[in-house]
């Protein structure tokens, strides 16, 4: 092998070992003493087959390269430990020399690569195991919602029990903002395969007329605009899981409608006289106390009981203690990550705010308030005036709202208005019609204004 190559090969880091005839060790560059973490003596005495106990049983091939027959043979990822205890994994390359009769080993250390190669099949084998097993998947339940206290164990030893039904019927209730769609997701994926559907629709986010329309779809000319045919949301939840969130705000015809499809499997069209036979699981949610409702004869009582096979309920925020703390903590990471600082935690002070404020957004309520002190901190520990906690503004000397007055400190108006609007629907009993009333609003824009703080 010309002085050239040899240089190339030092230069990169590569360990070469030049072996003769019969096998036998000729020269061992310093490189392969550091790689193999072992002292190779260059004397005939010692051949390759000891250094490399693989290399046993293809002893023909390594004559054939010695003799120029063959061109080369290579051998991956040969695992050796070093003198940290660390594991190495080597490649080989066996070459032919110019020489006559002589014959070169090329030993790469490949333990990036490997190291890379163990990581990229363990994220294939974890996304095979989420995909293919259930159990696996109503594991994860635990790791994902956040909270020791009761009421978090009651939700997550709930779900896995669900995950061993998948078509028991489910009823959320809980203020706005307590996670009910975040539960109804992970119902939907501890019990169903990876690929089956979860179709979601907000009942009170459509106008009547359209909402039966996109849950039971239409035929081409079903009413004006209708100009071809579409399926419905039931169809596309078809082998999984629709959600339809604030159930109460379903329309009374609807519901009967919805009470048909739950009880015989089969759904129309609108427009269309032919019967669709569909299983789905639902999840229902609501914000509403259904029985209250089922007395003013706003909601079916054959519906409610159809729907409420099993009623989970989502504590407020207020009601987790210390749960509070470690959403907030998991928030802080998250938004660390994303703003690309590294904040800590809270001081005794912050901790103390968050615990004992009454939280009426709930977690979204919670998450804004997160983000605006990660927005804005410059230390590494969020403090009390990190925090911008706001409760709705009290009138000063009367009820007259031209008498109320903005404190000294100051006011976030935007705020303001969030806590009146939830405010209003904690006194209608979530009647968006009445909250809309008592804030001398039309209906229209007070969804308007609750979409754009995230109360829907």
């Amino acid at each position: 092998m010309v002085d050239t190559l040899k240089i190339l090969l030092d230069v990169n880091g590569f360990g070469r070992i030049t072996f003769d005839q019969q096998l036998q060790v000729i020269e061992a560059s310093l490189a392969v003493q550091k790689l193999l973490s072992q002292t190779i003596e260059n004397t005939p005495t010692v051949a390759v087959t000891d250094i490399f106990p693989e290399l046993i049983g293809v002893e023909n091939q390594l004559l054939q390269i010695v003799a120029k027959q063959i061109p080369y043979y290579r051998l991956n990822l040969l695992n050796r430990t070093d003198e940290n205890g660390q594991t190495r994994y080597l490649n080989l390359t066996i070459l032919a020399c110019s020489e006559e009769e002589r014959a070169i080993i090329v030993i790469e250390d490949a333990t990036a690569k490997a190291m890379d190669l163990q990581r990229t099949n363990q994220q294939r084998y974890d996304t095979f195991l989420y995909r293919s097993s259930l159990e696996h998947r109503r594991n994860q339940v635990g790791r994902a919602i956040l909270g020791k206290s009761k009421a978090i164990q009651h939700i997550v030893d709930t779900i896995q029990q669900l995950g061993h039904v998948p078509t028991a019927k489910v009823l959320l209730t809980g203020e706005t903002g307590t996670g009910k769609n975040l539960t109804a997701r992970m119902i939907h994926e501890s019990a169903m395969t990876y690929d089956a559907p979860f179709i979601e629709i907000n009942c009170a986010a459509f106008p009547e007329q359209l909402l039966e329309a996109e849950l039971f779809g239409h035929e081409k000319g079903a009413f004006t605009g209708a100009i071809s045919t579409k399926p419905g949301l039931l169809e596309k939840a078809d082998g999984g899981t629709l959600f339809l969130d604030e159930i109460g705000e379903l329309p009374p015809s609807t519901q009967a409608k919805l009470l048909s499809t739950i009880e015989s499997k089969t759904f129309r069209r609108l427009g269309s006289t032919t019967s669709y036979k569909v299983n789905v699981r639902i999840i229902a949610a609501t914000n509403r106390d259904l029985t209250v409702e089922i007395s003013k004869n706003r909601f079916r009582e054959d519906l409610y009981y159809r729907l409420n096979v099993v009623s989970l309920h989502l504590p407020p925020l207020r009601e987790l203690g210390e749960d509070i703390i470690m959403i907030a903590q998991q928030l802080v990471k998250t938004l660390n990550l994303q703003f690309k600082k590294s904040v800590k935690g809270f001081s005794s002070a912050a901790r103390q705010a968050l615990l004992s404020h009454h939280w009426p957004g709930n977690a979204r309520e919670l998450g804004n308030c997160i983000e605006r002190a990660m927005i804005f901190i410059k230390n590494d520990v969020i403090d009390l005036p990190d925090l911008v906690i706001m409760s709705p503004v009290e009138p000063a000397t009367s009820t007259d709202p031209r008498h109320w007055a903005v404190p000294d400190t100051g006011l976030d108006l935007d705020q303001v208005a969030r806590s009146l609007i939830l405010s209003a629907l904690q006194q209608a009993n979530n009647n968006k019609s009445k909250a809309a009333q008592l804030l001398g609003l039309t209906r229209h824009t007070l969804r308007y204004r609750m979409e754009k703080y995230d109360l829907n």
